[in-house]
């Protein structure tokens, strides 16, 4: 079952007027009809349909969780939708190993309606193995050993789509492992001074985390997203740690304590 770009594509907007939208300041926008913004929104979304970098949502956990647990799940993956169709750049997004009128697609018709059939976005109850190359995806889970580095704009990317906290430890990494698929890990503590607790995102924070990477390469605007009670502030090391070093040692300073809040270190000197 695949549900391609269709209906919902804007017929009537050109290139020219798309980009003279695009170029508006943003006190301008109030005074541009919604259903407009719609048809950019659209457009934008249409075209990633077909130049796009895929993204995965794997939607084959569906059985791990409870009713409650699903709709929590759909009503993250919903927002991820939005998100990802309001940005400049959007993903091409699959739902993979989706079923018909399994409790996941019942759930998008309760927040859809009939909307739910011209969303412009591919699903699919094939697995992402049979439909892209094994060497191109990576499996982003938080259980993986190896460590994000950067964001590779010619891999795929798949997320798991479930509520992490209903599931267990390694679920997410033996499912990749069992396919033969690399895996890795978002890099929260290199950049985070991380409080106590689970290393648990939403869906829409990882859609926000990996539009931004996209955009901008810059892990310290991706991870704002990271919901402020989970750390106590960004870690320098994740920046320039030889350089760190180098400066403690020159100045003969010893390490108390990082923190960034939002540019400032404390230290203690010998």
């Amino acid at each position: 079952m695949w549900r391609l770009a269709g209906r919902a594509v804007p017929e009537k907007i050109s290139e020219e007027q798309l980009k003279t939208f695009m170029e508006c300041p943003s006190n301008s926008f109030v005074c541009l009809w919604s259903s407009t913004m719609d048809k950019a929104y659209n457009w934008r979304a249409a075209q990633s349909m077909i130049f796009g970098q895929p993204l995965v949502f794997d939607m084959s956990y569906e059985k791990e969780m409870s009713v409650r647990e699903v709709a929590n799940t759909v009503r993250q993956l919903v927002l991820s939708e939005s998100c990802n169709r309001r940005s400049v750049d959007p993903f091409h997004i699959h739902f993979c190993n989706f079923k018909e009128d399994s409790l996941y697609q019942r759930e998008f018709i309760k927040h859809y309606g009939e909307a739910w059939g011209r969303l412009l976005i591919t699903v699919t109850d094939q697995c992402y193995t049979e439909i892209f190359p094994k060497d191109k995806l990576i499996y982003l889970t938080a259980d993986s050993p190896k460590v994000m580095k950067t964001f590779d704009h010619d891999k795929i990317y798949i997320v798991g789509s479930m509520v992490d906290k209903s599931i267990k430890t390694g679920l997410s990494l033996a499912r990749a492992k069992r396919l033969g698929l690399e895996t890795a890990a978002l890099p929260l503590e290199k950049y985070l001074l991380w409080s106590t607790g689970a290393k648990n995102l939403t869906l829409d924070q990882m859609m926000h985390i990996l539009l931004t990477l996209k955009d901008t390469a810059d892990w310290k605007k991706a991870l704002e997203f990271v919901p402020r009670r989970k750390y106590r502030g960004f870690s320098l090391f994740g920046r320039n740690k030889a350089n760190f070093l180098t400066v403690l040692k020159k100045t003969k300073l010893t390490y108390f304590c990082v923190r960034l809040i939002p540019e400032c270190l404390c230290f203690q000197a010998m």
